[in-house]
């Protein structure tokens, strides 16, 4: 066999091989690329086969370019693919930018992205920019949450309260903002620091839209993905007696409680410590006629030590006794007289 003619054989089989794999390739995404130059949105054979190359879904992203396009965006496969690859869901980002467009909200490519990757629903963003949703405070889906918020007046009554907050999705905010939960709870806490510092519970009953423009005014959407539109108070009422309505009396009915005993307390340890200074009196007495007495049992110590070194005299001596003797006498008198005196008397 020739040798030209055999590398001859060899070329068209190659050259047969290729064309037929093209033709395969060609048929396979003919669909998509059909679709794709019909609507206006052109994407070339070797585009299709990257992107099947790179494991992403051709016909996914022809039709979200040829929704734009419809729509009056523009936006190339690149980016698309880019969204696609980085774990995107590109259809939700083509219908969020395609509702922001027709409700005039400025809203790019990039942010729309960022908020899907940032496990937002971009979409559900976008519709609630249009049409603002309804949130209730607190939340009665969250387990083991009370359905009515707790508040105090300075009265002492307690209240209970139910609100409603309109929130509108702020897409400039939504990446990096904070979410419902902090919308509920922030209003919560407004709420009943309103009604706190409310003089009377009967302030709250007769104008409760003074609270709710109290906590709209406070600024609570701050750092938030949400603008708070508006604070309606859903629901108001005295708590019930079995649930303490008036705490301010309860309060002051404990704490007078607590007075009470606490100076029974301080009267107690004022009496043991009377009853203790009584005690310690007596003992000063006792200790005092105790020295008396000794001193009295040195006078005749010091007697006897002076009739020794002489300076008291036997006459002397003895003239001492007799006016102790007379005086016990006239003590003795005296104290019959006045027994006599009193028996006379009876």
């Amino acid at each position: 066999m020739n040798p030209v003619k055999g590398l001859v054989t060899i070329l068209i089989a190659i050259v047969v091989i290729v064309v037929l794999v093209v033709i395969g390739l060609f048929l396979h995404f003919l669909g998509v690329w059909i679709r794709a130059l019909m609507s206006g949105a052109r994407v070339s054979l070797w585009s299709l086969i990257g992107m099947k190359l790179r494991r992403v879904p051709p016909s996914l992203i022809v039709d979200a370019r040829i929704r734009m396009l419809k729509a009056g965006l523009t936006l190339s496969t690149d980016e698309l693919e880019a969204h696609y690859l980085s774990g995107g869901n590109v259809d939700q980002v083509v219908n969020a930018l395609i509702a922001a467009d027709k409700a005039n909200i400025e809203l790019s490519f990039q942010r729309g992205a960022a908020i899907n990757l940032a496990g937002r629903d971009v979409v559900e963003a976008v519709q609630t920019s249009v049409i603002p949703k309804v949130i209730d405070c607190p939340d009665p889906n969250k387990p083991g949450a009370s359905t009515m918020l707790d508040a105090v007046a300075k009265d002492g009554i307690r209240l209970l309260v139910k609100a409603r907050v309109t929130v509108r999705t702020n897409i400039e905010r939504l990446v990096g903002g904070a979410g419902e939960e902090t919308i509920i709870a922030r209003v919560g806490q407004g709420i009943v620091s309103a009604i706190g510092s409310s003089p009377s519970y009967k302030d709250v009953l007769e104008n409760p839209d003074q609270i709710s423009r109290k906590v709209l005014e406070s600024g609570l959407d701050a750092q938030t993905g949400y603008e708070i539109v508006s604070i309606d108070i859903a629901d108001i009422s005295v708590a019930g007696m079995s649930e303490a309505a008036n705490v301010g009396a309860l309060l002051e009915t404990e704490r007078a409680e607590a007075d009470k005993k606490l100076r029974q307390a301080e009267a107690e340890g004022r009496r043991a410590m009377a009853v203790a200074v009584e005690q310690e009196m007596k003992a000063r007495v006792q200790e005092m006629q105790a020295k008396v007495i000794e001193a009295k049992a040195e006078v005749p110590r010091a007697m006897a030590q002076a009739l020794r070194e002489g300076k008291l005299g036997v006459m002397d001596y003895y003239r001492l006794q007799n006016i102790e003797a007379d005086t016990t006498m006239r003590k003795s008198i005296a104290g019959k007289d006045v027994d006599t005196e009193s028996e006379g008397k009876h």
